[in-house]
């Protein structure tokens, strides 16, 4: 038994090992998706067809700007979720009355004098009324709501939703934002993409002549293909984290809370949106918190978050 559960845990390190060695490769190829798709769309078809005159020219032209803004918006939204730390538990960090009204294990004195080393017992004591303080064995300190361990980063992480490959780190509380949009941007373009090249696609099983040399009309079909399987794909997945957005939840939240009717962070979809996105609406669409949604909101810090004051009471 013992041996067995040696060999697991060697197991889940190697698997965690090469997630981390992935996540480079996965960046360069999103890059070379971009790379491909760019050739096919601006260098091959529509960046020519500019010249041909008349309403030729006029598509291309229209298909090009949106082509142009959707992918710097992409772009923009990945690399922030990429190099945006997710959060971290603060050192020393030590949970408020409210926030010990939580979720999680209740912790005796016993479970903090044998794996909380260093930490003062009547600093982190819970209130008989509320004996709910959360604590993470691995990192050995006290986890704030919502929090997580992350065991391909190593580490706590704020609000934590998933680990993600392909943008090499993990998607929690400080680019959850930045994450949402960029399934939102890769779904426009990928579909921008796909329609726009539907033509040429369907051209590759008529009886005339196509255009273009074997590479060109290669890559194309390719470009294609590529773009719907993704097109599709992150539709799924962007469906899903509007539902989670909406519930004011994440994706492991959800899987944990499946036997609980009602989820005590709950505020109604607006402000549960706004949970997320912040209040300003010029900031909605794009990579980035307005100074006063920062101050305004501690959620957008991650330490923090406000709870039905209805479920709260029934609960106590």
């Amino acid at each position: 038994m013992h041996r067995s559960g040696v060999v697991m845990a060697w197991n889940v390190f190697k698997f965690c090992t090469a997630l981390r060695g992935l996540g480079s490769i996965m960046i360069l190829l999103v890059l070379g998706v971009v790379g491909v798709t760019y050739y096919a769309v601006v260098i091959t078809n529509y960046g020519p067809a500019l010249y041909d005159g008349g309403l030729g020219s006029m598509t291309a032209l229209a298909v090009l700007i949106l082509f142009h803004g959707l992918l710097v918006m992409l772009l923009w939204s990945y690399f922030s979720v990429v190099l945006t730390d997710p959060g971290g538990v603060p050192p020393n960090w030590r949970p408020t009355i409210d926030e010990e009204r939580g979720e999680g294990d209740p912790l005796t004195g016993i479970e903090f004098g044998a794996t909380g080393a260093g930490l003062q017992q009547s600093a982190v004591l819970p209130d008989p009324a509320n004996p709910r303080v959360r604590y993470c064995r691995k990192c050995n300190q006290l986890k704030p709501p919502r929090c997580h361990h992350c065991s391909v980063c190593g580490r706590c992480v704020l609000k934590m939703d998933h680990h993600c490959v392909w943008v090499v780190n993990c998607v929690g509380a400080l680019n959850y934002k930045y994450f949402l949009l960029f399934l939102l941007y890769t779904f426009l373009e990928t579909t921008l993409v796909t329609l726009s090249l539907l033509p040429h696609f369907v051209a590759f099983f008529s009886d005339g002549e196509i255009p273009g040399t074997p590479g060109t009309l290669a890559t194309t079909f390719l470009t294609f293909v590529l773009n719907l399987a993704f097109a599709l794909s992150v539709m799924g997945f962007l469906i899903m984290h509007v539902s989670l957005v909406a519930a004011n939840t994440t994706t492991i939240e959800a899987y944990e809370k499946k036997t609980t009717p009602k989820w005590r962070y709950d505020l109604g979809r607006k402000k549960n949106f706004e949970q997320v996105f912040g209040t300003d609406k010029r900031y909605w669409f794009i990579p980035a918190y307005s100074e006063e949604d920062i101050r305004r909101i501690p959620a957008l810090q991650g330490l923090e978050y406000p709870s039905n004051p209805v479920l709260d009471a029934q609960e106590y």
